[in-house]
């Protein structure tokens, strides 16, 4: 078996709507199933120094309110990030010390912070797969469609489960 880990990305309030308020439970329900060594969550953090803010005007996450996750993290381990990418120097670091070898990718959003996710971990020589229907987009159904057919081609469709 795989040495995995199964990736929680973004499960924030300030995500949460109509198109991915389903995750909840059925991300819950994906942790009980204990299919993974190790389980990890990211949390965006934007302030008025990130280009989300000054270039595209999102002012989402930006407090503690909006930031929280919204799934119980119990006693697993968190990690901060400021980019789409959750492949930080610290998620990095982890990988190597628990010997992971296998990542497991679910959250929000598909479109975004999942496929840059996914396309580097593929560029570093990780094992990632995307779990697609613990995925979605907070902005459309259709986007996160989109990025599933981009994820196929772009790290291969047996990596989509």
């Amino acid at each position: 078996m795989n040495n995995s880990l199964l990736l929680i990305i973004d499960m924030q309030r300030n995500f949460i709507n109509k198109n991915t308020e389903s995750l909840i439970s059925k991300i819950n329900e994906l942790i009980k199933t204990s299919s993974y060594n190790y389980i990890a969550f990211t949390k965006f953090i934007n302030d008025e120094n990130s280009n989300f803010y000054k270039v595209l005007n999102y002012k989402g996450c930006m407090d503690e309110y909006n930031r929280d996750i919204v799934i119980d993290t119990k006693s697993y381990k968190i990690f901060n990030k400021r980019t789409y990418t959750s492949l930080t120097s610290e998620l990095k670091e982890y990988l190597k010390e628990k010997n992971i070898d296998a990542v497991y990718l679910c959250g929000i959003d598909t479109d975004a912070c999942i496929l840059k996710t996914a396309l580097d971990l593929f560029d570093n020589n990780y094992n990632v797969k995307v779990l697609k229907n613990y995925c979605m987009s907070h902005s459309s159904f259709e986007n996160h469609d989109m990025a599933i057919h981009l994820l196929k081609k772009l790290i291969g469709e047996n990596n989509i489960i």
